[in-house]
Parts: structure tokens; C-alpha cells; sequence
């Protein structure tokens, strides 16, 4: 199925997980903040919020520094 990530079209397989996704990308879910379809969604949905296809993610990663 096809969704949104940062406004970049991907295909992601059919029933995959919010969590499931940012394993996929390789992306530490500590440092993430996420909207799902224009709403942020909160860590503890993550693991059991499925992803629908068209549906589009905005994701943000903090990254440290000094």
C-alpha cells in the first residue's frame, strides 16, 4: 500500500504498525515525534495503530548537539 512520510510517497505493507514503520526506517522511537493523517498520535498507540493506505505521517526526529 502507498503512504505519505514527510510528504514523500512510500510503499509500506498492509497492516504495518506505526511502530512496525519506524523500526522499518531505522528510526529510534525515543527520539520521535509523530502526526498521523493530520493529528499527533501518542507513543503508547504506536504499537497497536495500523497504517491505512493514503495515510500520511509527518516525522520528526531530535537530534542532539551542542
Amino acid at each position: 500500500m502507498e503512504i505519505l512520510i514527510n510528504g514523500q510517497a512510500r510503499q509500506a505493507p498492509e497492516g504495518q504498525t506505526v511502530l512496525e514503520l519506524l523500526e522499518s526506517l531505522a528510526l529510534e522511537p525515543a527520539g520521535v515525534a509523530l502526526e498521523l493523517d493530520g493529528e499527533i498520535l501518542q507513543r503508547t498507540r504506536w504499537k497497536e495503530t495500523a497504517l491505512r493506505p493514503g495515510a500520511r505521517l509527518e516525522i520528526v526526529h531530535f537530534v542532539g548537539g551542542g
